[in-house]
């Protein structure tokens, strides 16, 4: 049989059609009961009824990629965990202003279709997904021939997350004598890998497959490892304790994100000596020979997530996210002090 002129220009539908079929039982494992249909549809469908059990039910959306981490993604071939940093990025962007996430849907470009490599990412959405307690509604497989190399691929998506408007965390919430919370991060999780890729394997020329002995793995899995999905804990969180206002720690570090959650009129002073950056961190920072200040407005220095939230609640949301296996601290506090929302990292970190 003759191939068809769009398959001649570099789209083979036919691929497309199979790795559907591959990940059709990946997206079913994420399905909620709101759901309607199944995947292959021109939309997917979410039975907003459901949300009548809110009183004034705000919807909250998040869209984002997972950045050049896919870059090690291709080196390594390992296609199943990139999925994870994926939803981390939507969805606990959420659930800092107390939403729950709903539904998510995702956007894969290739310049070739590889069904076993596309059902693969999907996978690690579905499974994060999973985690999340988020359904993978949709999404959209894209080939690019021309524009993309055949064994490239980028990965993108958007979620919706719902919260009652009475619950909505932020800013005015935050009062003064509030603890920060700090909740550990797996690692490098999806920001700053232009920098981390510049430093460790451009200019210090390492190898993916060398072994680290600090990480007690290569190279390449240390810097893959995915990014903490936190939703999970921090929805069993918010059910439990009283909580002010969250940052997730992502692109810009600590102090960065911190403040966008901090009001005027008040500072959170972050005390580094309450915590030990991964050796991941250590090595980026001593390889590219970068300043502290530096380094810390790239990467997350060990810290994904941030909860500011009354005194007496801490112990109480401690033995809650411990329970749940996530490490959490107490790393600073609030106070009132004239002038515009600030955030002081103060100390140093702990050395090996």
């Amino acid at each position: 049989m003759s191939q068809s002129a769009y398959a001649r220009a570099g789209v083979d539908i036919h691929a497309g059609d199979e790795a559907v079929e591959l990940m059709r039982s990946h997206v079913a494992r994420t399905r909620r009961p709101e759901v309607l249909g199944g995947i292959g549809g021109f939309a997917g469908l979410f039975d907003a009824s459901a949300l009548a059990r809110y009183r004034h039910p705000l919807l909250a959306t998040s869209t984002d990629g997972v950045g050049t981490k896919v870059a090690l993604a291709r080196a390594l071939d390992v296609h199943d965990t990139i999925g994870w940093d994926l939803v981390g990025m939507l969805v606990d962007d959420l659930v800092v202003c107390g939403a729950e996430p709903l539904f998510l849907t995702d956007y894969i470009a290739c310049g070739h279709v590889v069904p076993e490599r596309i059902a693969a990412i999907v996978k690690g959405v579905a499974d994060a997904c999973v985690a999340a307690g988020c359904a993978l509604l949709g999404g959209e497989t894209a080939e690019h021939p021309g524009l993309m190399g055949a064994d490239e691929y980028d990965i993108a998506g958007a979620t919706t997350g719902v919260v009652e408007a009475d619950e909505l965390l932020g800013p005015d919430r935050v009062r003064d004598g509030d603890v920060a919370l700090a909740m550990a991060s797996s690692g490098l999780h999806s920001n700053g890998y232009s920098l981390v890729r510049r430093v460790l394997l451009e200019d210090a020329g390492l190898a993916l497959d060398r072994e680290i002995p600090e990480f007690g793995r290569s190279l390449g899995l240390e810097l893959l490892e995915p990014t903490h999905v936190y939703a999970g804990e921090v929805m069993t969180l918010l059910r439990t304790v009283t909580v002010h206002a969250m940052s997730h720690i992502t692109g810009g570090g600590l102090a960065n994100n911190l403040v966008r959650v901090v009001p005027d009129g008040m500072l959170v002073t972050v005390d580094r000596a309450t915590w030990r950056p991964g050796p991941v961190f250590e090595l980026v920072r001593s390889v590219g020979r970068i300043g502290e200040e530096d380094i810390e407005e790239t990467l997350n220095m060990g810290v994904g997530m941030v909860a500011l939230l009354p005194a007496d609640q801490v112990d109480e949301a401690r033995r809650v996210l411990g329970g749940l296996g996530l490490d959490a601290w107490v790393c600073g506090r609030v106070e009132a002090r004239p002038g515009p929302a600030a955030v002081e990292l103060v100390g140093g970190h702990p050395r090996a």
